[in-house]
């Protein structure tokens, strides 16, 4: 199922923060695509979620097309949880990756669960165009871009610094 790129009438690449025209994203393949999806599923075996028993596994695709995955991980504090996505991203980041081109998420759920608000957050600071796929065990994927989902963005640029390269 795709889901719009931006509101009806909104060019992509023309939202506040979004990087602007010059920005517009590189089509992600169907076998990218796919690839990032099994990814994103076998990561979520990898998840810690004793309390929610809610498993997630995440992963992103890099400007350099090499891919990275996070699981979720719970703690008994609840505000020190780690979603899969922002786990993904930080081993990208820690790897020295800047951009990002896509992000999968799986969840062993009926419908898939697109990211929170703080990971749509993260995704923005390295992909602000990002592809976002969100499949479950019933086989649906929804696909979007990040604009859709967290449109008008505070990003780098509202501070005066250019995104990260």
């Amino acid at each position: 199922m795709r889901w719009p790129t931006l509101a009806a009438g909104t060019p992509p690449g023309s939202g506040r923060g979004s990087g602007g025209p010059a920005s517009m994203p590189k089509p992600v393949s169907a076998s990218a695509r796919a690839k990032l999806l099994r990814a994103a599923r076998r990561a979520a075996a990898a998840a810690y979620a004793p309390y929610s028993k809610f498993p997630v596994g995440a992963a992103v695709l890099t400007g350099s097309g090499r891919i990275f995955t996070g699981a979720n991980v719970e703690n008994a504090s609840f505000g020190l949880c780690t979603c899969a996505e922002r786990a993904a991203i930080a081993a990208a980041a820690s790897a020295g990756e800047r951009r990002l081109a896509a992000v999968a998420v799986y969840t062993p759920t009926r419908a898939p669960t697109l990211p929170c608000g703080a990971c749509r957050q993260l995704i923005h600071e390295f992909g602000p165009e990002a592809l976002v796929l969100a499949a479950c065990a019933a086989k649906t994927v929804l696909e979007t871009r990040l604009p859709a989902l967290l449109p008008a963005a505070f990003g780098p640029e509202d501070l005066g610094r250019p995104p990260p390269s």
